[in-house]
């Protein structure tokens, strides 16, 4: 008589294998790692763009209030017309030339000596310090003449503003700081522009205007040391 042979299968195994059951916890954990750091990161960089708009924003704002308080320490100076939004003071008809000269008469000197104090004293105020880079005077010249010979004619009458300032100047005068003199020194530039920017009239292109230039927002205001005690000179 033949045996029964019987195969036992072996018992089904209750639940998961701890081995998926580790593997499953580790990709969780590794999960909720990624997603934590992609949002800290994600913060991090929204807050980074924010401070950097709000550091843009309050430049701009600091700008426009310096501006603004030129222009109203302009307002006795009936001759001079302030731009706020293109940082441009045109000083008017007091300061024109004749056709092929760039001497500065002695009114008109009087009247930059007394006036050019009133961008010194913008720039010692704190936001002045802080943003104010330099002031570029602009020579201009009428359309007579060769570029060539205008270029230098416009590049010489913008020096004979800066000049005028350490020139000697009258006893009724209010007489200029070497304080001043320095501040001078350290931020005022002077450029030509030939005929590139005529008016109507010629002699209302005969002119000098006044250009502020500031900070860019990640920059930090410089004064090299090697100028400090360099003598004015004399033109």
């Amino acid at each position: 008589m033949l045996s029964r042979i019987i195969l036992k299968r072996g018992a089904k195994p209750e639940g998961e294998s701890p081995f998926w059951i580790s593997f499953s916890d580790l990709m969780t954990a590794l999960m909720t790692l990624f997603l934590v750091v992609m949002a800290v990161t994600l913060i991090a960089v929204t807050k980074s763009v924010t401070a950097e708009e709000e550091a843009k924003i309050q430049r701009e704002k600091d700008i426009r209030e310096l501006m603004s308080q030129i222009k109203e320490a302009s307002r006795e100076f009936r001759e001079v017309k302030v731009n706020e939004s293109t940082y441009r003071i045109d000083l008017g008809d007091v300061v024109r030339f004749d056709s092929g000269r760039y001497d500065i008469q002695d009114r008109e000197a009087k009247f930059l000596r007394k006036y050019i104090p009133v961008l010194l004293k913008a720039q010692e105020s704190q936001v002045g310090r802080r943003w104010i880079r330099r002031i570029v005077v602009e020579g201009f010249t009428d359309q007579d003449g060769t570029y060539l010979y205008n270029l230098g004619l416009s590049l010489n009458r913008s020096r004979s503003v800066v000049c005028v300032m350490f020139s000697p100047q009258k006893a009724d005068e209010k007489q200029l700081t070497d304080h001043q003199k320095r501040q001078i020194r350290d931020l005022f530039l002077v450029g030509g522009y030939s005929f590139n920017s005529v008016r109507a009239k010629k002699e209302e292109s005969r002119r000098v205007e006044l250009k502020l230039e500031f900070w860019a927002l990640n920059e930090d205001p410089v004064v090299s040391p090697l100028i400090e005690n360099k003598e004015f000179g004399q033109c």
